[in-house]
């Protein structure tokens, strides 16, 4: 399989957010609660869970619910502030034990995987029979407008461009990856938000803060052109006095047999 992302550049961006997390918290914590609002449509009680790199913004939630919390992540820092048992994840083999919970919670941890569809696997093997996947992922359309005025603002520059946001799965393909991974009853549908803000250098340091900076394998290493991303945040398009990008986030539900 085609290696798209850098697993160690992820985990250093998250080892370098752990001490900034709290900044993007609240950001964190309202997508996360719109993941777990898929529990209040079933009556199945959930003894054990895992939360599988949420950053703080599940495990409390899960653990208020009553359950037994294991928080993995591919930081150790993460892992340990994430207020479950913690669990490092040393590579994209996830070492995780067959059949432990009867819940994981995977929250915008997913996207950086280069093999999707074996890490759906790996995460349905985990559960127990009747277990239940929640997932959530920017899906394609996500940062679009910002995407698009760096590719602008960089060819106008230097004439070349590089990959500066990470590609996303298109919507349309998730259901079919849970499918394929072995999942009952698959769904995937979108919830799509407005992000504004008035100074939109703002974006760029959510992004850092939350450990989301650029991880793609044929990223730039070279600097960035001083007036790049000046230019490109400019561009972003307003609405009123602010500028908007766009976040479409998936949210997977399925049942392990």
């Amino acid at each position: 399989m085609d290696q798209i992302f850098d697993f160690e550049a992820v985990r250093k961006h998250r080892d370098r957010a752990a001490p900034r997390l709290a900044r993007v918290a609240p950001l964190l914590e309202e997508l996360g609660a719109r993941l777990l609002d898929r529990l209040d449509d079933t009556t199945q009680t959930f003894a054990t869970a895992l939360d599988f790199g949420g950053r703080g913004a599940i495990a409390p939630a899960l653990r208020a619910r009553g359950m037994e919390v294991v928080s993995a992540d591919v930081s150790a820092r993460l892992a340990a502030q994430a207020g479950g048992e913690p669990l490092v994840v040393s590579s994209e083999d996830f070492g995780l034990e067959g059949r432990r919970f009867d819940l994981i919670a995977a929250h915008f941890s997913l996207h950086w995987i280069n093999d999707l569809p074996g890490a759906l696997i790996q995460l349905r093997r985990a559960l127990n029979p009747k277990g239940l996947l929640l997932a959530s992922m920017p899906v394609l359309g996500t940062l679009a407008e910002l995407r698009t005025a760096l590719l602008s603002a960089e060819e106008a520059l230097s004439g070349a461009v590089s990959p500066r946001v990470s590609p996303f799965p298109d919507l349309r393909d998730c259901a079919g990856l849970l499918q394929r991974a072995g999942f009952a009853l698959p769904v995937a549908d979108v919830e799509e938000i407005s992000l504004l803000y008035a100074d939109p250098l703002a974006l760029l340091h959510e992004l850092r803060d939350a450990g989301e900076t650029n991880a793609v394998l044929a990223r730039s290493r070279k600097f960035a052109p001083r007036a790049l991303f000046a230019a490109a945040l400019a561009a972003l398009p307003r609405r009123g006095e602010r500028h908007e990008v766009t976040l479409r986030m998936a949210v997977l539900t399925g049942w392990a047999s």
